[in-house]
């Protein structure tokens, strides 16, 4: 996801990068050795689901996007670069660099090669995932009241011809359900499947889940709220599994979205000393479980259905804990952990405005891809390395003000990296490219065209 720095005066700016990303060091090392501590991932964590709860208002502006490239300090003469479909875009003379990566051995069973052949995702965010306090009059309209835009089907075959093998689409169902029974809107769903079928039209791998659910009114993990959250859980995946019941194994199934517990002292870290904390643990597992079964006797193609599972907030961290189990499944194979790893937070999503940000990236300094380096070696001895799948559902690097070269250099190493241990992963795409938001946009849905096709490049090199 970055890209090589211009060597231009290379002394001064390998040790500006080196005293950047060297701030990260510590926190990797503290996260490392105190999983009860909070770090940065469960800080990316917090910070991103703050911009997806209040993106509405960012977006207003990314309504207006043009769809050129922003301007550099010393824009070059354009190149064309070959992206894949033999489809050409302008790009600067931005480009991904060469890196050799350590390839991991990798299981062989059907799991392990379904995600492999995922490729590489994108997300639709900031679409169906767009909530709000009271309801829109036309509850159709949530789909563009955060990105601005509708999907259409123009949309997806782009995304495809990108070289996007694999799209995750973010669905948040509670402002489309009534009744004590969660009925969901007939309306609301036959639109999401509309675009469901978009994806499977264009011969892509497909993701839905419930998003921004999380609520003690819908689902939370404490013992207070349980059945009242597996109640929820089961009838929005009853109703969900049998619309989609004769799908084929391309539409996979993710239980939740960062569970977690929401507006608590403990929403984006946990201290494993506490008894809510290891009970929150607790119950997301038996909520996966519900997820789980509901999903299987719902027959059709949901018996053998490929779905994800999360731990606490998604975090890597809390999926790599003894507690986190994931659920007994009467099929085997048929279960991928689902994590989200915005890392390292200061240079991918802490704000410029807030003290310790990093925009420049290398992927030659250690201390820039050591955290990278960690949490997938962590993640492929618990799991890869033992036949369990792995997806990072969300990740990205946003843009400070014209880091281009650092956010390639980023994407080319992230994909690399994560592929030489046996992980496909998702670029998180908000359709936010101005203001001082988290612009995480790459495709310009309005003009259909890539707006930084150097990151494109970067998030392709490695990602077969």
């Amino acid at each position: 996801m970055r890209k090589f720095p211009i060597i231009v005066s290379g002394i001064l700016v390998c040790a500006t990068l080196l005293s950047g990303c060297s701030q990260n060091m510590s926190n990797v090392d503290k996260s490392t050795v105190n999983l009860n501590s909070q770090n940065t991932d469960n800080q990316n964590q917090d910070a991103n689901n703050k911009d997806s709860d209040n993106q509405g208002a960012n977006n207003q502006e990314s309504n207006n996007q043009e769809s050129q490239n922003p301007e550099l300090k010393n824009t070059p003469t354009p190149q064309i670069i070959v992206l894949p479909g033999d489809s050409t875009i302008e790009a600067n003379e931005i480009v991904a660099p060469t890196i050799t990566f350590e390839q991991k051995e990798i299981p062989s069973n059907p799991a392990i090669t379904f995600v492999h052949n995922m490729k590489i995702g994108w997300n639709l965010g900031n679409t169906f995932d767009a909530v709000s306090d009271s309801n829109l009059m036309d509850e159709l309209n949530y789909e563009s009241s955060w990105c601005g835009v509708k999907t259409t089907e123009e949309m997806m075959k782009a995304i495809k011809d990108a070289g996007f093998q694999s799209i995750r689409i973010p669905v948040s169902w509670h402002n489309h359900v009534s009744g004590d029974d969660f009925i969901i809107s007939e309306v609301w769903l036959n639109r999401v499947q509309e675009v469901v079928d978009y994806a499977i039209n264009n011969d892509m791998y497909v993701i839905l889940n419930t998003h921004h659910d999380v609520s003690k009114n819908f689902y939370y993990p404490s013992n207070e709220n349980l059945e009242s959250s597996k109640k929820y859980i089961n009838a929005v995946w009853t109703q969900v599994s049998e619309r989609f019941s004769s799908y084929g194994e391309k539409l996979l199934f993710e239980g939740m979205n960062e569970p977690r517990l929401a507006g608590s002292n403990y929403e984006w870290w946990l201290d494993l000393s506490k008894p809510e904390c290891k009970e929150a643990i607790e119950c997301i597992n038996q909520l996966n479980q519900e997820f789980v079964d509901t999903v299987r006797k719902s027959g059709g193609e949901n018996t053998s259905r490929y779905l994800l599972i999360p731990g606490y907030d998604a975090s890597s961290q809390y999926a790599l804990i003894n507690d986190y189990k994931l659920p007994k499944d009467n099929i085997n194979d048929r279960l991928i952990v689902s994590v989200h790893a915005y890392l390292p937070y200061d240079f991918a999503l802490k704000s410029p405005k807030e003290s310790g940000s990093i925009s420049e990236w290398n992927s030659k300094i250690a201390g820039c891809t050591k955290e990278i380096d960690s949490f997938l070696n962590s993640l492929y001895m618990k799991f890869i390395k033992n036949g369990v799948p792995v997806i990072i559902g969300e990740f990205g690097a946003r843009d400070k003000e014209n880091n281009l070269e650092s956010r390639v250099e980023y994407a080319t190493y992230y994909i690399g990296a994560a592929k030489a241990n046996g992980i496909t992963c998702f670029w998180w795409d908000n359709h936010a490219f101005k203001g001082d938001g988290e612009n995480f946009g790459l495709f310009d849905r309005k003009s259909c065209t890539i707006k930084y096709p150097e990151i494109l490049q970067g998030l392709m090199k490695y990602a077969e």
